[in-house]
């Protein structure tokens, strides 16, 4: 693993440098609760908690705040495998879908283990220099273990010139 990295991991895992990361550019993010618990190469774990501003009428999560804790933990990785690449990738979300499986009433858990994929992809986009997408999978869990949603985010990457 490169320094750089290995520097950028240390930051995602530094909880107030990381929660001031996500003040600065996902504020809504921020004040959702939406918080990264786990990252390495292969996977990641982005949380949301149920609460007054992260609520819809019908006393559960709202969906986009589920959205946000689910692309999270998509995108970090995704950041992880671009960062300080030469020659720079852009990232977009190009799609998304999900599947609701249970109501979502306490801290809602998201992890993606799609790190390797998306590495392979971007990787095949620098060699290329064509856009690339991956659609990559968050699954969400409850507390308990139980499945609440699948999100199916779906990234494309370019090498810009």
């Amino acid at each position: 693993m490169s320094n750089t990295k290995e520097a950028f991991l240390r930051l995602l895992r530094h909880p107030l440098k990381f929660r001031a990361f996500l003040l600065m550019r996902l504020p809504a993010a921020y004040f959702s609760g939406v918080r990264l618990k786990e990252v390495d190469e292969e996977q990641a774990v982005a949380t949301v908690p149920y609460k007054w501003f992260s609520q819809n009428p019908f006393r559960s999560t709202y969906f986009a705040c589920l959205a946000m804790a689910a692309e999270l933990s998509t995108g970090v990785l995704a950041m992880l495998h671009t960062h300080n690449r030469t020659p720079a990738i852009s990232m977009l979300v190009v799609k998304l879908e999900a599947v609701y499986n249970k109501k979502a009433t306490g801290i809602s858990i998201f992890r993606c283990k799609d790190g390797a994929a998306l590495k392979a992809t971007i990787e095949k986009a620098i060699a290329s220099g064509e856009a690339q997408s991956f659609t990559a999978m968050s699954e969400g869990t409850n507390e308990a273990g139980e499945k609440i949603a699948d999100f199916y985010i779906t990234w494309s990457f370019k090498a810009k010139k």
